[in-house]
């Protein structure tokens, strides 16, 4: 039998966040959006009563621009690979950024970087484990699960992308 876990949808200063706990209220889960119909969906996951309380401090924090580093029990589903790599991601100083191929660098294997942007890709606990701050060679953005939008927006955030003069829904008009 598997735990059960638990959700919480909030408001924060970036838009909505959930969070999905364990019993032991480590953080498995985290969307850059409103998921109450994916999580109530989910097999064993239930909306928290409270379980989520320090976790939503430190985000509502971090997107005030008030907290640069967290302090919170997590436990992301992955292999063991996966887990290295999101091991990496949060050794990342807010502010600063890393490539794909400096990731695989720092994993020992240089021809990697592929294999670390799929497990960038597969991270479930977006913004603690900042994956938001890998970016191309190049310096460009790639993708993120919550949007190029989104990715630009915790990077302007922690300074290390200046604010545009629209927003990419003004440039969509």
């Amino acid at each position: 039998m598997t735990q059960p876990t638990y959700f919480e949808v909030f408001d924060t200063a970036i838009g909505p966040l959930t969070i999905v706990v364990n019993e032991e209220g480590a953080i498995t889960d985290l969307y850059t959006s409103d998921a109450a119909a994916a999580m109530s969906a989910r097999k064993g996951c239930v909306p928290s009563t409270g379980r989520a309380e320090e976790p939503k401090r430190q985000l509502r924090e971090y997107a005030e621009g008030r907290l640069k580093e967290f302090d919170l029990k997590l436990e992301p589903n992955g292999s063991d690979f996966q887990k290295s790599v999101w091991g990496q991601l949060v050794e990342i100083p807010y502010g600063e950024t890393r490539t794909y191929g400096q990731l695989a660098l720092m994993l020992g294997n240089k021809n990697a970087s592929r294999a670390v942007g799929r497990a960038n890709a597969t991270n479930p606990i977006s913004i603690i484990v900042p994956c938001h701050r890998v970016i191309g060679t190049s310096g460009e953005l790639t993708g993120y699960a919550g949007g190029l939008a989104m990715k630009q927006r915790l990077l302007e955030l922690e300074g290390v992308l200046r604010p545009t003069l629209f927003d990419s829904t003004d440039l969509e008009s």
